[in-house]
């Protein structure tokens, strides 16, 4: 049984591994999901991610966002081998370390990325991000409207049930979706990660990033490039955001925007996570 064997047969996939034809090795996967590394008979390996109880097409929206993504950018997403209930198998990286050529071929192949477009904002499937479900309802635009519609509201109205924010957070937060077209940046969709914070991006060995557990969607691509940023940014920001602006410059006031864009994915960790991101969201905030 070989890697072209599964390609074809990927429902075979979970038999395979009862009857222990693959070798299982635990890796590091993130912090929802159990993550291995699959050995197969001819010594070829894939990533797998299981998750016991998964919501409703939790793994087949981020495989179909994953393809979408690849689609447009086979150099920058690993491709899907199999994608059943319970389980993601993905081609294998081995992983390196980042370095600065590396980061900058990332910036030119995010840039052909969003060139990609989309025929909309949102998409034709439903989402997740993390195990919460993300909005993707279609939509022509502008991209502010949907944006605080479909990515600040719903998180928002969830970190308040939640007690995560108050009300007078809440207050300020629906302050800056009421005047969300005044920060500017309208552009056509572009085919974005959706969720590209930097453990999201996995270095290989050569140095050059790939980008993996997409939110896929039609968004802003200033979206993706902001949430490289947070937490300590993404190795060599500085030179992958200069090779993205070669490439693809981005619009006047894109670096007032940033926090805009974060803002979303605070929000997510507020409504999935609680308090802890509080003070995040309301230093974010301050600076909007």
């Amino acid at each position: 049984m070989d890697l072209d064997y599964l390609k074809a047969h990927p429902s075979q996939l979970p038999t395979f591994l009862k009857h222990q034809r693959i070798r299982e090795t635990p890796v590091p996967g993130g912090s929802i999901c159990t993550a291995q590394r699959l050995t197969l008979d001819d010594g070829g390996s894939l990533f797998a991610k299981t998750l016991v109880d998964p919501p409703p097409g939790f793994f087949a929206a981020e495989a179909e966002g994953l393809r979408w993504l690849r689609d447009a950018a086979p150099d920058l997403v690993p491709e899907v081998i199999a994608v059943l209930p319970d389980m993601l198998a993905l081609t294998w990286i081995d992983h390196g370390e980042a370095t600065a050529a590396g980061a900058e071929r990332l910036g030119r192949r995010l840039a052909s990325l969003h060139r990609a477009g989309a025929p909309s904002f949102g998409a034709s499937w439903s989402g997740y991000i993390g195990t919460a479900p993300l909005p993707n309802d279609p939509s022509p635009g502008p991209w502010g409207a949907w944006f605080a519609a479909h990515r600040l509201a719903p998180f928002l109205r969830t970190s308040v049930f939640g007690g995560a924010l108050t009300s007078d957070d809440a207050t300020v937060v629906e302050r800056i979706m009421s005047d969300i077209s005044s920060y500017g940046g309208d552009e056509p969709p572009s085919r974005i990660h959706g969720d590209l914070w930097p453990g999201n991006v996995v270095w290989d060995r050569r140095g050059d990033g790939w980008l993996v557990d997409p939110a896929a969607h039609g968004g802003h691509r200033e979206t993706d490039l902001a949430l490289l940023g947070l937490w300590g940014g993404t190795p060599h920001y500085d030179r992958l955001l200069a090779a993205y602006q070669e490439a693809w410059p981005l619009s006047d006031g894109w670096r007032e925007r940033v926090p805009l864009h974060r803002l979303y994915l605070l929000l997510v960790h507020t409504a999935l996570f609680g308090a802890a991101y509080r003070d995040s969201v309301r230093s974010t905030v301050r600076s909007l």
